[in-house]
């Protein structure tokens, strides 16, 4: 124990030498610190013809026949974000046994509400469709995301018009993770935020709140006890909530260590000593196998 505290430590010490060296951003240097011995990715699939519409797909080095696969939607008040900046959340879980599908989508001002969503569904169903070539199972597909990103995932996991698009339904999903998602945010208070949702007119039905129904497929909703940017009561309690009064199994967890954005940062090596994300993650996965 005491050997792989001192590694971790020494890991994060690295980190921060080169941040007050300016030498490196954050999620870069989480990316450096990621080790690829344990997946094989195949970079820049396109699911549509913009060139935002592309996606990386990480397999297991030693994949498992039928393996979970999980599509991830990063954040970042859908106004930034590219699928590069997520290698250690693809290392994470292909070293759990999980193909994971990481996909850029549409972001303001190019497109606002709700045309990231249709990018979304694209990639599923994308996913749904070649997954099988890269060892995946299409039947034990998971949608994940952080901030804006787990809003992505609720939206179409909870509102069905997204998914019907491609032809598919959320019946077809064997569940969906949420890390610190915003769910019930109306009115808007981020001003990063506002026009992607028209405000001040931002339609109602763009909340994923006004869309639980009895059918939706089970939930694992994480957040951080002190975020600032996304009230956890509101949104995760409240999200949670509404999926018990119609009878969908959902958990929700709170952890007090991680912030809003280190939340989803646990999936990395260096940080995974902050909460038991992946952990979490995983054992949600096992016990939700699929439809």
């Amino acid at each position: 124990m005491a050997r792989t505290y001192r590694q971790w430590f020494g890991a994060m010490i690295s980190a921060l030498v080169l941040l007050a060296l300016g030498g490196c951003s954050p999620v870069k240097l989480l990316n450096a610190l990621t080790p690829e011995a344990s997946f094989t990715r195949t970079a820049g699939i396109a699911y549509g013809e913009d060139p935002r519409q592309k996606l990386d797909v990480y397999v297991p080095r030693h994949p498992l026949e039928d393996a979970p696969v999980v599509v991830f939607f990063y954040g970042g008040s859908w106004n930034s974000g590219r699928r590069e900046d997520y290698t250690f959340v693809g290392e994470a879980l292909a070293s759990q046994g999980i193909v994971a599908v990481i996909a850029d989508y549409r972001l303001y001002p190019q497109v606002r509400y709700p045309l990231f969503l249709e990018d979304g569904a694209q990639a599923v169903a994308w996913a749904r469709t070649h997954i099988r070539q890269f060892s995946g199972n299409p039947q034990r597909l998971y949608l994940m995301g952080h901030s804006s990103g787990a809003y992505n995932a609720a939206m179409l996991a909870l509102d069905a018009r997204w998914l019907a698009a491609v032809g598919m339904s959320p019946r077809d999903l064997s569940g969906w993770i949420g890390l610190a998602g915003p769910y019930d945010f109306l009115p808007i208070e981020n001003p990063d935020v506002r026009p992607v949702f028209f405000w001040p007119d931002s339609p109602p039905q763009s909340q994923p709140i006004h869309h639980v129904t009895r059918g939706a497929p089970p939930a694992l909703l994480i957040a951080a006890t002190e975020d600032d940017l996304v009230n956890p009561t509101r949104n995760t309690g409240g999200l949670a909530s509404k999926l018990r009064e119609a009878g969908v199994p959902v958990q929700d967890l709170y952890y007090s260590r991680p912030s809003h954005i280190t939340l989803v940062a646990t999936l990395s090596r260096p940080l995974r000593r902050l909460a038991p994300v992946l952990e979490q993650v995983v054992g949600f996965i096992k016990h939700t196998p699929g439809q």
